[in-house]
């Protein structure tokens, strides 16, 4: 989908009290962060700091486990979130980036482990690679993302954008 039919197909905008008036969009818009008119997904990632650091003191197969969960959960919350709209794909939909970035951060598990110290400059860190991977979209990002549909086509490109986004940022670790 080419940009100016993505910027035609966000220049509707769902009511507020839809979307808090039903859990499945309360969730799939990030608790109403989807609702801001310029950069939805940038307000949307920043739900998934707070996700990040309450997840961050499980155990890395919990951790792993609870990821899984959220993605399966999410295809499905971010599919019927669109049904119900009637847009494939709205730009409000956030939940995908929220668990894009928890993958994106998780790098920072066994350094917090050690030294909590850098929690911040790590969050900023992982929030800034993720939202680059996201909007820039690199192959096969932006090949996922005009293939698939569904939910899974919503959280499918922004789950591998949080895995590129971790990889650089554990590069950057490592350095």
């Amino acid at each position: 989908m080419s940009k100016a039919e993505k910027s035609a197909r966000n220049a509707w905008r769902p009511k507020a009290s839809v979307i808090f008036g039903s859990a499945v969009h309360l969730l799939a818009f990030g608790f109403g962060t989807g609702l801001m008119s310029k950069g939805p997904g940038t307000a949307g990632t920043l739900v998934g700091i707070p996700l990040f650091v309450a997840m961050m003191h499980l155990s890395l197969p919990l951790f792993a486990g609870l990821v899984v969960v959220l993605s399966v959960f999410g295809c499905w919350l971010c599919g019927e979130s669109a049904r119900r709209l009637g847009v494939h794909d709205y730009g409000g939909i956030v939940f995908d980036e929220i668990v894009g970035y928890v993958i994106a951060a998780a790098p920072l598990l066994p350094v917090f482990a050690l030294n909590r110290h850098g929690l911040v400059p790590g969050l900023i860190a992982a929030f800034l690679l993720f939202r680059i991977f996201d909007i820039w979209k690199p192959w096969p990002i932006s090949w996922l993302d005009a293939r698939l549909h569904g939910g899974v086509g919503i959280m499918v490109d922004d789950l591998v954008a949080g895995v590129f986004a971790a990889l650089v940022l554990w590069g950057l670790l490592l350095i």
